[in-house]
């Protein structure tokens, strides 16, 4: 096992060296923070926290990042932790009262949803500051500046590639936490784990903040990346579906699997970008929907998760 990851961790120092087109690059650094943050829904998904609002707290940290620099000249390494904190606080407001009231499952599901929309609509609605509907740019400076956080695209691979191992970081340590046992014994019944002296609210609250967190990060890196957002692929529903599908389909009970998801969501993204154009707009939102019907009902595990389980039959 240790083998294995020594093995893909010099793979992934390779790209910059290799000599490979920038467009391959591109999509390598698309891969690697879109993972980030598919991991970031993992941490609370796995435990049965299905969160449809992940599209709200990816839209805050990459408008307030953007926003902070544009109108006040705040550098995005100031902007980022804010918008952070931002997408916390909201996570405490909705999530104490949820965990409070045992609002759980598809109602949970729900309310994130309304979440989502309420943010989504709140950019469009302040389209004076925002840029509303038609998005807005983040102001640029001369390329590779640290400041502003515009770099080439070389220096941005090592900066998606430290996110990535950073989500696969918080997801271990998480995974060989008390957390997890508390959080398992909260997803098969809130009332027994709360009988054996687990404080349900407080275990919910820190998974759900610390997803929210690292999501809100991965909006802000994206945002700076692409120069370029907007609510509807920042902060809408379609970017939340795009969330769940990935890390669904690439098995979110695996750690690499949200990287499995990314593979598969970026590469399909930009095949039906190429093969549609502008006719169908909403062909990635259509196939994620129908996609993640056919892997909840027949692969709930996702890829990854069916090669392990493949593997371990083989072992046994």
């Amino acid at each position: 096992m240790k083998a294995g990851w020594i093995l893909l961790g010099l793979a992934l120092l390779l790209p910059p060296f290799l000599p490979i087109s920038d467009y391959t690059l591109h999509i390598l650094i698309l891969i690697l923070l879109w993972a980030f943050v598919y991991t970031s829904w993992t941490v609370m998904g796995r435990f049965g926290l299905v969160s449809l609002g992940h599209g709200a707290f990816l839209g805050l940290g990459t408008y307030a990042t953007a926003l902070l620099w544009n109108h006040y000249g705040l550098s995005p390494w100031l902007g980022l932790p804010l918008g952070i904190v931002v997408a916390v606080v909201v996570a405490l407001v909705i999530g104490y009262p949820c965990s409070r009231l045992k609002v759980v499952g598809h109602y949970f599901a729900l309310v994130t949803l309304a979440l989502t929309e309420v943010v989504r609509l709140s950019i469009v609605a302040w389209r004076d500051v925002t840029g509303g509907s038609l998005g807005m740019t983040p102001n640029t400076v001369p390329p590779n500046s640290l400041e502003a956080m515009q770099f080439t695209r070389p220096t941005w691979y090592w900066v998606a590639l430290s996110a990535w191992a950073l989500g696969l970081y918080v997801w271990h340590r998480v995974d060989r936490s008390m957390t997890r046992s508390a959080m398992d014994a909260i997803a098969d019944d809130e009332t027994a784990a709360a009988a054996v002296g687990i404080d349900v609210t407080r275990q919910k609250l820190t998974v759900t903040t610390i997803s929210a967190a690292m999501t809100a990060l991965g909006g802000g890196l994206v945002g700076q990346y692409q120069m370029y957002i907007n609510p509807e692929t920042m902060a809408g529903v379609g970017v939340s579906l795009q969330i769940v599908f990935a890390a669904i389909s690439g098995g979110m009970y695996v750690i690499l699997g949200p990287t499995v998801g990314a593979i598969l969501t970026i590469v399909l993204q930009e095949y039906l970008r190429v093969l549609f154009g502008t006719r169908f707009i909403g062909a990635a939102a259509t196939i994620y929907g129908a996609m993640l019907i056919l892997f909840i009902i027949y692969m709930p595990n996702g890829i990854c998760g069916v090669i392990v389980d493949k593997l371990r039959k083989r072992r046994a």
